[in-house]
C-alpha cells in the first residue's frame, strides 16, 4: 500500500503564493514511482496540474499553470512539492497528489491518491 498526505493548502489573495507538500509512505512506495498533482473544483472534473518523473529531471505542466507553478520532489524524504505563484481565483480547487507508473496527464494512470488539500484564492 501507499499512503499520501497533502499539506499546505489554505486561503490566499489573488497574486499570492502557496507551497503544497505531499508526503509518501508505505510498503509498496518506491522512489522510482512517478508523481503528479491534480485538482478538482466544485462541479468540475479532476484536472491535471503537473507531474514529475521518479528522478525529478522531467516535469510537465498544464497550460493553465505553466510559468506560475513549479513541481519538485525530494527523493530521499519521499516528499513532492508544488510551488504556486501568482495565484488566480480560477486556481481555487482541492489539490490531490497521485502516484503511478507514468507522468501522464490522465488520472486513470495513477494508482494511489491522497485525500486532498483545499486551496482557495480570493479576488
Amino acid at each position: 500500500q501507499v499512503q499520501l498526505v497533502e499539506s499546505g493548502g489554505g486561503l490566499v489573495q489573488a497574486g499570492g503564493s502557496l507551497r503544497l507538500s505531499c508526503a509518501a509512505s508505505g510498503r509498496t512506495f518506491s522512489r522510482y514511482h512517478d508523481m503528479a498533482w491534480f485538482r478538482q473544483a466544485p462541479g468540475k472534473e479532476r484536472e491535471f496540474v503537473a507531474s514529475i518523473n521518479w528522478s525529478g529531471i522531467y516535469t510537465y505542466y498544464s497550460d493553465s499553470v505553466k510559468g506560475r507553478f513549479t513541481i519538485s520532489r525530494d527523493t530521499d524524504k519521499n516528499i513532492m512539492y508544488i510551488q504556486m505563484s501568482n495565484l488566480k481565483p480560477e486556481d481555487t480547487a482541492v489539490y490531490y497528489c497521485a502516484v503511478g507508473g507514468s507522468t501522464s496527464s490522465n488520472p486513470n494512470q495513477y494508482q494511489y491518491w491522497g485525500q486532498g488539500t483545499q486551496v482557495t484564492v480570493s479576488s
